[in-house]
């Protein structure tokens, strides 16, 4: 969920469509993913990174913190504004003690990298990939398929469109991004915001061509062209058990029985000041997909709030409340092996999607305008660092330092690890 699509944890209108596949039994093994050490792109046309901008002891290391617990915190960014005059949101979004994991918030998706149907563009995600690998930082690829931000091409009303056809556009798509960055990603996330909170399926181009098969051929497709990333769904309103976490529940079941690739789901996590759940609701509803083999990451987190008189942001009892909340979530993802790590959706409030998708909120992020860390980002730290009775329970990577050194073969290649067992 990010620039134009307003549905966030208000979820979007409810449309009808067929329900969820049903519950199948579930297969005894899930392959494993081949490891491999990545290559990064090149690195050599990135200039030095400024020193530390800030007053010594005002940082934590939350990526550091984190990766004391076999986990990652990431950070979302766009290529334009790594060209910014912003010496501390540079220093920040740069800083792998900080931020070990990237995601291209926009520059890889759809509109960005094929807007017109079979010319393909890379200058924006490239430049992201290798601003991340200059950095030491591993990346997400985000997203292959989702019903916005398409190309000009896909939406024209003259064409119609159907099954072979469609698909083939996908498999076109898949296998030109990823292709062109096969094992240089942790993972991808295949389809994007399939479902909507009732847990009927989104009725968009691609669902209302093939039903939901286009989902488990876009999982196909993605395993065929980059065998080395993990594949997730990513979705919205799926932190707690609830009608859309059920049917995806019941989605990812179907899948895996029929020995479809999905490595993992993706939490989006856009979260409403004072509406945020509960840590043990959201360790609840993790456990259902970590019992199924299946890993867990919170990929685009922000709390957001109302603000008064123009403020960009929050005042002091809101910061308070918004601290309390984001140590909820991370000791929630804490609190289960199989979550893989946070990633927040940008790092500074400055340049965060919500103010201008939802009027009148903001200061959803960690930094505030000014890129300085609010109480949130101390109330993290003290989570991460197991302050407070904050509940660790060791991921599933080991702590090492340097590019893509997150995995642990004997760990990733355990198919008792992958079932959750």
């Amino acid at each position: 969920m990010e620039e134009e699509n307003a549905c966030s944890s208000q979820g979007g209108p409810a449309q009808k469509s067929k329900s969820a596949s049903a519950a199948l039994s579930i297969v005894t093994a899930v392959a494993a993913v081949p490891l491999v050490t990545l290559t990064p792109r090149s690195t050599s046309s990135f200039p030095p990174l400024p020193s530390n901008p800030f007053p010594a002891g005002t940082l934590r290391g939350l990526n550091t913190l984190a990766k004391a617990h076999g986990r990652y915190f990431g950070t979302a960014l766009q290529e334009s504004q790594q060209r910014v005059n912003d010496t501390k949101y540079t220093y920040l979004s740069a800083s792998f003690s900080e931020f070990g994991m990237v995601t291209p918030e926009n520059d890889m998706k759809w509109e960005l990298t094929e807007f017109t149907q079979g010319d393909f563009t890379f200058a924006g995600a490239d430049y992201v990939l290798g601003y991340a690998h200059h950095n030491g930082q591993t990346v997400r690829g985000h997203n292959f398929v989702w019903y916005n931000q398409l190309g000009q091409g896909i939406l024209a009303p003259y064409i119609n469109w159907t099954n072979s056809t469609i698909l083939a556009i996908i498999k076109e798509h898949i296998q030109a991004v990823g292709g062109r960055y096969k094992g240089q990603l942790y993972v991808w996330d295949v389809v994007n915001e399939p479902l909507n909170d009732d847990g009927t399926f989104q009725t968009n181009i691609w669902y209302n061509v093939t039903g939901s098969y286009y989902i488990k051929y876009a999982l196909q497709v993605a395993r065929e062209t980059d065998p080395y990333a993990r594949l997730y769904i990513n979705d919205y309103n799926i932190e707690t058990v609830s009608n859309k976490s059920n049917a995806y529940l019941n989605l990812v079941k179907g899948l895996l029985a029929e020995g479809v690739p999905l490595d993992g789901i993706g939490c989006e996590t856009h979260l409403i000041l004072g509406e945020t759940p509960s840590t043990a609701d959201m360790i609840t509803n993790f456990q259902r997909f970590a019992d199924l083999g299946l890993e867990w990451a919170i990929t685009e987190l922000d709390i957001r709030m109302d603000l008064a008189n123009n403020a960009t942001e929050g005042n002091s009892t809101q910061l308070a409340q918004q601290a309390t909340e984001y140590a909820q979530v991370v000791s929630a993802c804490l609190g289960i092996s199989t979550c893989v790590g946070i990633t927040t959706w940008e790092t500074s409030d400055s340049y965060s999607w919500v103010p201008g998708v939802f009027t009148g909120q903001g200061s959803g992020l960690l930094f505030d305008f000014n890129s300085n860390p609010k109480p949130a980002y101390y109330a993290v730290a003290d989570a991460l660092a197991g302050h407070n009775g904050t509940k660790i329970v060791d991921g599933p990577f080991v702590s090492q330092g340097g590019f893509n050194d997150w995995e642990n073969p004997k760990k990733v290649t355990d198919p008792k690890r992958r079932r959750g067992l």
